[in-house]
């Protein structure tokens, strides 16, 4: 019996042309109209390399940190390189930047660094950022060194090589995976928002499409409805059937969506597509609960609980940044709450942390957000449809 209701749903759904166009045309459409409106936006958001000038003293002879750093920032050889630098005399330098060749330049004077920009742009900002971070280093190397140094004194062994211990720290401290690069073409997007929140959205869309088969089995919605009330078939085998096509149908629709948008709009989701499609096969689950909790708790007609769910989508979806991506800032800053019951925003958080951050800690949590989301708004549904009573069917 649940295979033959599964077999039926499936054919139900697939013969409504308008739940077809809501779940495979609609989002790619979306996509496309988002690829023409902000298709240059990624080229103008890349930084470029960034002239500057460093003033050649003893100074900055002598410092081996700042020389590894700004090596390494600008070799050639690097396509991520981010800057040019023109090793001149000062003179030269505030010529060169009168002119604006040249973002700024450096002088070090003693253990002093002396930053000389004529404006406070991006590049300028990007050159104090990076300074300050080398600084960072350099006092993790000298902690490291001191703290060894000390360690062998207490051993009693005051013929300390200090150069031996300060080449050990740099080489600990360059061990690690953090390197400053432009990296600002993958981890700058503003568009992936929109294609993250579009995902959200055909995800959530599904639940159209359960709200739509769980309304052909209810009572109070159609004839078919009333034969299966007063039959001996289990509820939760029928909702259970229902919402395993729904499934289907809306995973099979969202893999034509990234099909689309991977090899037509040449959207790149990073390196982590496994973990971008689990998050997706969850999302869609969540979806179809959302259908199923409208449906069985809203006693409208078909047109009411349609225009109910997209107006719950559409909300949700603004909320986590689909019309503007700073909206999903101001609700976290300001009433937090709404993001961590909102499911459009728990999908697109779990891509800005696949996307942005080094560990999968926050992505999980949304993970795990999402499942509960699903199995309250089900267990909710169940119950529900096994108290509903009819006076007259």
């Amino acid at each position: 019996m649940f295979f033959h209701n599964f077999r039926y749903s499936l054919k139900i759904l697939t013969r409504n042309r308008t739940l077809l166009f809501w779940t495979f045309i609609f989002p790619i459409l979306l996509g496309t109209f988002f690829y023409l409106a902000f298709s240059d936006i990624e080229k103008n958001e890349t930084l470029d390399v960034i002239n500057i000038a460093i003033i050649p003293n003893d100074s900055y002879k002598n410092n081996k940190i700042y020389n590894e750093a700004f090596k390494k920032l600008s070799d050639k050889k690097n396509k991520d390189r981010l800057f040019n630098i023109k090793y001149i005399d000062e003179t030269r330098a505030k010529k060169l930047l009168n002119k604006k060749k040249i973002t700024g330049y450096l002088n070090f004077e003693d253990e002093d660094i002396k930053i000389t920009v004529l404006t406070s742009g991006i590049n300028e900002t990007i050159l104090r950022y990076v300074i300050d971070e080398v600084k960072s280093e350099e006092t993790i190397i000298n902690t490291l060194v001191k703290n060894e140094a000390m360690n062998d004194i207490k051993k009693g062994n005051y013929n300390i090589d200090y150069n031996k211990i300060y080449m050990n720290a740099n080489k600990l401290l360059n061990s690690d995976d953090i390197k400053i690069k432009d990296i600002s073409n993958n981890n700058l997007s503003y568009t992936m928002i929109e294609y993250y929140t579009l995902i959200a959205m055909a995800a959530l869309y599904g639940s159209i499409i359960s709200m739509f088969i769980t309304n052909y089995y209810l009572a109070n919605m159609n004839s078919i409805g009333k034969r299966v009330s007063i039959s001996k078939i289990s509820k939760f085998k029928l909702l259970f059937s229902g919402l395993l096509s729904s499934y289907i149908i809306q995973v099979f629709g969202l893999l034509l969506l990234f099909l689309y948008t991977i090899f037509v709009l040449k959207v790149d989701y990073g390196t982590n597509f496994n973990l971008v499609m689990l998050l997706s096969l969850v999302s869609v689950l969540a979806g179809l609960s959302l259908g199923v909790a409208v449906s069985v708790l809203i006693k409208k007609n078909d047109n009411a609980k349609t225009g109910i769910l997209i107006g719950i989508t559409m909300l949700g979806c603004f909320l986590s940044g689909m019309m503007g991506i700073t909206m999903k800032y101001i609700v976290d800053k300001n009433i937090p709450i709404l993001n961590l019951i909102n499911p459009a925003s728990m999908i697109t958080d779990g891509f800005y942390a696949l996307y942005y951050y080094n560990t999968l800690d926050r992505y999980y949590f949304d993970i795990i957000s999402l499942v509960l989301f699903s199995a309250i708004m089900l267990v909710i549904s169940i119950k529900s449809l096994r108290r509903q009573k009819y006076d007259s069917i």
